[in-house]
């Protein structure tokens, strides 16, 4: 089985949610800090509102703070927000080989499914599993063996595509294969993704060949 992340694997979004951090920072006259852009990457909505929070001692409640960033990012996942090169591709090459593919990802559901239906990437996935719904963060091994419990395989049968070295580590540390996928934003942990990962890609196209 084939596991897939979403932002900064399939599609190019990862910009989108730097440029909310920064104006929702300088809005506050906050500094966009390499260690709070780790705090709060590839982590569930609330806890990355909850790091906001105690990082700038903020009056808000953590209702606000998202309600906030989902204004800010607006409709961009519906609109504007494009695939990675070789995506489609490979997905397509996949689902001729048979094989049984699903999403496992750290955005805001209706922000996936947006994108989804805007990028007609939806067919491609048997199911979709949301951390924000499960409550376990992708940092955690928990979450890639109860994926695998819900489609009926071991682990070792299943093959994860992360942009994320945490959630690669985690889905290596729960006996899966895994793919690290290169994206420009997370370029700094290259060395240790080559470290953890299977394998390590710079784009879909590099399986395409």
């Amino acid at each position: 089985m084939l596991i897939f992340d979403m932002d900064g694997t399939l599609i190019d979004s990862n910009g989108i949610w730097r440029d909310v951090d920064i104006a929702f920072l300088e809005k506050r006259g906050l500094p966009y800090t390499k260690a709070y852009a780790e705090g709060v990457a590839h982590t569930i909505f609330p806890k990355a509102a909850a790091f906001t929070k105690e990082y700038g001692n903020l009056p808000e409640s953590l209702e606000e703070i998202m309600a906030e960033w989902l204004e800010t990012a607006g409709n961009v996942y519906a609109e504007s927000v494009t695939v990675k090169p070789g995506v489609m591709e490979f997905l397509e090459r996949c689902r001729q080989k048979g094989e049984k593919m699903i999403l496992l990802t750290s955005s805001i559901p209706q922000h996936c499914h947006a994108a989804l239906d805007h990028l007609h990437l939806r067919p491609y996935f048997e199911k979709l599993f949301f951390a924000n719904e499960l409550q376990i963060e992708k940092k955690s091994p928990e979450i890639f063996l109860y994926a695998a419990n819900a489609m009926g395989v071991s682990p070792s049968e299943c093959t994860l595509f992360d942009d994320s070295v945490e959630a690669c580590r985690s889905a290596k540390a729960a006996g899966m294969r895994v793919v690290g996928v290169h994206d420009p934003f997370f370029a700094d942990t290259e060395a240790e993704m080559r470290q953890v990962c299977d394998d390590y890609i710079r784009g879909f196209g590099d399986l395409l060949k």
